[in-house]
């Protein structure tokens, strides 16, 4: 069975000099118009920082593009980038007429895994980019999580941690990307079982600004709740009441539970400190 080159040492790693899975079309560099290479569908990075670009941009007009850009020509006119899409994007901003290009031609595997290991070894890709990077990586090329953390020079607790990310709600994820949370955060919360109590820690992160410290102290008392309600012997109750239940929950931002039936019962709302105390207060004065 043939063994794959690693990609630990960089996507040169990919890249032989002659023989194997890529080939150089054409010797040495060419220069291309930036506006001929096209961006590659499989490139992991969705968001480009304007203001990241602009400093590039700027850099490009006093210095040039130092490092080509690799690109696979489509045989129409246009290039597909395979690594230096904001390269690119910065030499657009720049006015440049051309930039230096190295035309290689990859089957669409190789191409898709050189494109992901690129970014994710150089591209400052923000967490759930790179933890989709290393998802993709292993479906496309049916790799585990030690075969790409071997190919992308990280370790496999890293790769490990990453994709974890990746199991929270939507919002969550959002919420890393626009730097409201922290994977550190995202940790505490996923150390927590339960979608209810994973979302008052959420919330609770993002009003009162809590530290990754501070997250992770929530969490343990949230986790020691949610045994000892796992211990309770669970009841059929009216689907109205969880309903009601629900209502409470996103109205007040904590842990509600409702004990009873639809005649008599008894409502308990969990707070957290007396900062937490006092906001309840206010809510149920209004």
């Amino acid at each position: 069975m043939a063994v794959k080159k690693g990609l630990g040492k960089g996507i040169s790693a990919l890249m032989p000099e002659k023989a194997g899975q890529a080939e150089e079309k054409s010797g040495g560099e060419i220069l291309i118009p930036p506006d001929k290479l096209i961006a590659n569908p499989n490139q992991p990075r969705k968001t480009f920082d304007e203001e990241e670009l602009s400093e590039l941009a700027e850099s490009i007009k006093q210095q040039g593009i130092i490092q080509p850009i690799i690109a696979e020509d489509n045989n129409d006119g246009t290039y597909t980038i395979i690594a230096g899409e904001r390269r690119t994007r910065a030499a657009i901003m720049a006015g440049l007429s051309e930039v230096p290009v190295i035309l290689r031609k990859y089957s669409g595997e190789t191409q898709m895994e050189v494109s992901l290991v690129e970014n994710i070894q150089r591209s400052n890709l923000n967490p759930i980019e790179e933890a989709a990077a290393y998802k993709q990586l292993m479906e496309a090329n049916k790799f585990s999580q030690d075969e790409v953390a071997s190919r992308v020079g990280k370790n496999r607790a890293t790769v490990a941690n990453a994709l974890r990310l990746l199991r929270l709600p939507k919002d969550m994820q959002e919420s890393i990307q626009k730097n409201e949370i922290s994977p550190g955060h995202a940790r505490a919360i996923l150390s927590i079982s339960g979608a209810e109590a994973q979302g008052i820690l959420y919330r609770e992160i993002l009003r009162k600004g809590l530290s990754v410290r501070e997250a992770e102290k929530l969490s343990l008392t949230l986790g020691k709740q949610n045994k000892k309600e796992e211990l309770l012997p669970s009841n059929k109750r009216s689907p109205e009441l969880d309903a009601m239940e629900e209502k409470f929950i996103k109205k007040l931002g904590t842990k509600v539970k409702i004990s009873g039936d639809l005649n008599k019962g008894s409502i308990i709302i969990d707070y957290y400190s007396m900062d937490d105390l006092d906001r309840l207060y206010e809510i149920l004065d209004r």
